[in-house]
């Protein structure tokens, strides 16, 4: 496995770098500039202007920019924020953690429901709880993730006030209250990513079960005497989550994409709200380093996708 791992990390490279090279250079050539204001504002010299303009090299030409963008990177230097006046880094390391949690969390959910609702509906089709099983799965997925946040605002933030539906960094509270105080403000923003993904994933969780349930040695497996509970876990789930497994890495550029809708509607501090207010500042270098750093997890996802089918199935080998 580990030589298996070093081959896949250094096909990982070239895929990172050609992804890069895409990233800059559409934003390069994307219209719009971050010193369009300085150029705009009356008080500022354009010998100021141009100077600042030099300082950053916007005035090279791309594949040069790129090339001074790239070595700095490689030297842990991300780049400064126009808009923030702080290294982009440090920018990203601020939010991470608080979008790796709210992610991490809604993607635990969305398997705790998907993986048991899935097998029971695949393990007995067309029964009451399947039909009910999977019209909630119709409903999940058909509603947009910021129509189910507004809604979830609307009941427990408004008219119940039980949640925030603001999410806050600046806790004063101590100890368990703390704890329960932050648990609090992730409640609705993981409810709304883990409900919506684990209604997309109980569908395809239960098809899968579906081709699975019908091969022989299912069959087999019965007529040895297995208990049912020993079949469904060990001969029917296992086999059935290896295209499951596919599934979630796949989704993972839809679950970030999620996440930046879901931060601004609960007022989230991660890299997704961060990736908008760059946006909107024309922030070229913060722009740049989120979509890579998204980038990278999509990659790393993929990968660890590859190592659990060897332990789904032992008959896949790493060579």
């Amino acid at each position: 496995m580990f030589n298996y791992l070093v081959r896949r990390v250094l096909i990982a490279l070239p895929s990172l770098l050609g992804i890069s090279v895409i990233l800059f250079t559409v934003l390069a050539l994307a219209p719009g500039d971050p010193f369009s204001e300085l150029a705009n504002d009356p008080s500022i010299p354009p010998a100021v202007a141009a100077a600042l303009r030099h300082k950053f090299g916007l005035d090279d030409p791309i594949y040069l920019r790129y090339f001074h963008w790239l070595v700095a990177m490689l030297h842990g230097d991300w780049g400064y924020s126009f808009a923030s006046r702080v290294d982009v880094s440090t920018l990203i390391m601020q939010r991470l953690p608080t979008t790796l949690y709210v992610l991490g969390a809604s993607q635990i959910l969305a398997l705790c429901v998907a993986l048991p609702v899935g097998v029971y509906a695949g393990v007995r089709p067309y029964s009451l709880g399947d039909q009910i099983a999977s019209t909630l799965a119709l409903i999940g997925f058909s509603i947009p993730t910021f129509f189910t946040g507004l809604v979830l605002i609307l009941i427990f933030s408004i008219w119940l006030d039980w949640l925030p539906f603001v999410y806050r960094t600046d806790i004063s509270a101590t100890g368990f209250a703390w704890y329960w105080a932050y648990i609090k403000e992730a409640i609705m923003p993981v409810a709304v990513l883990g409900l919506f993904q684990g209604a997309v994933w109980t569908r395809f969780v239960r098809a899968s079960v579906l081709d699975v349930v019908r091969l022989d040695y299912v069959t087999t497996a019965r007529a040895k005497g297995l208990a049912e509970h020993t079949v469904v876990l060990k001969h029917i789930t296992r086999n059935a989550l290896i295209p499951v497994v596919t599934l979630v890495a796949l989704s993972m550029p839809i679950v970030f994409g999620g996440a930046v809708v879901t931060e601004q509607i609960f007022r989230v501090p991660g890299i997704g709200s961060l990736l908008i207010s760059a946006i909107l500042n024309n922030d070229t270098p913060v722009i740049m380093g989120v979509t890579f750093i998204f980038s990278c997890l999509v990659i790393v996802f993929n990968l660890v996708a590859d190592l659990l089918y060897g332990w789904l199935d032992p008959r896949i080998s790493y060579r």
